[in-house]
């Protein structure tokens, strides 16, 4: 059984062959359309990157006594760049924050009169991105407890509105975003079926063929089958590469100021749930396209 099946899958490949030009265009037709897809989706996902780098985050401002001992002060730095869902964090020593301080005010800020006794104390600004595990409240503050209990920590600042941000981004990227993206995926899947059951079409007379001598359904459609794997397959694979060749043209073409938008490419994650629906549909649409 599985030599004949491997034997009818060599057939499928070889019976690619004998209408090239109706494979060719059918080819190119599901590769734009994939690329297109797949520009749509990786700009739904640049956009919903910056907009949760900018809203979807969550920061704590933490402050320690004048008073703390330098080298415990940085033991819990490090101990905070391991917290979970850390996305970024700035560290503050007095030096340091009086000389932001000083180049923020320009002519203003010379504070050379201060060295030797900086009443600034070391500080850190630690920034979390959200995620739907972290929108209960408890989650906060929960972390600003644990900022609030360290060892020689002043004062801890947090602006709930943040909180209140990144869930209504998170609520809005579930409600409209993941709808958008169905409704596509359900565009692509209609037109590269229709594609690729009109390229069988050419092959209507040898199904009837098949059929009139005896040949059992399954023998009849294994190689069909097959090519609209191959389809499928080839074209969104083409297409992913031509995706990649737009992302790196583009990469840096809105990064300036105030912008500084990096184009990143799809996770391969997408990548490949958009490469396997287009494979799924093309064999689907060749198994719907034979029993008719």
């Amino acid at each position: 059984m599985i030599g004949q099946l491997l034997r009818l899958t060599l057939r499928g490949f070889r019976d690619m062959a004998l209408h090239p030009w109706a494979q060719v265009f059918t080819l190119a037709a599901v590769t734009l359309v994939t690329l297109l897809a797949g520009l749509f989706l990786m700009l739904v996902h640049n956009v919903n990157q910056e907009l949760l780098r900018n809203r979807g985050q969550v920061q704590f401002q933490v402050y320690w006594k004048a008073s703390a001992p330098e080298a415990e002060v940085e033991k819990q730095w490090e101990g905070l760049r391991k917290l979970d869902g850390l996305t970024d964090m700035d560290t503050y020593t007095p030096r340091r924050a009086l000389s932001d301080l000083a180049g923020a005010l320009g002519d203003a800020g010379d504070f050379g009169w201060l060295e030797g006794q900086n009443p600034l104390p070391y500080s850190a600004v630690l920034s979390f991105a959200m995620s739907p595990d972290r929108l209960a409240e408890g989650w906060s503050l929960a972390i600003l407890a644990r900022l609030k209990n360290m060892d020689h920590v002043d004062k801890v600042h947090f602006n709930p509105m943040q909180m209140d941000m990144a869930k209504g981004w998170i609520t809005l990227t579930k409600t409209v975003i993941w709808p958008i993206i169905g409704f596509l995926a359900l565009i692509v899947a209609l037109v590269v079926s229709n594609t690729i059951r009109l390229s069988l079409l050419t092959r209507l007379d040898e199904v009837e063929i098949l059929a009139l001598v005896g040949a059992r359904p399954w023998y009849i459609r294994w190689p069909l089958l097959t090519g609209g794997a191959v389809q499928g397959l080839l074209g969104s694979g083409l297409a992913l590469a031509g995706l990649k060749l737009v992302q790196g043209a583009l990469r840096d073409a809105l990064n300036f100021p105030p912008l500084f938008l990096r184009i990143e490419f799809l996770p391969w994650s997408q990548a490949a749930v958009l490469c396997a629906v287009v494979t799924l549909v093309g064999v689907a649409s060749s198994f719907v396209a034979v029993r008719r």
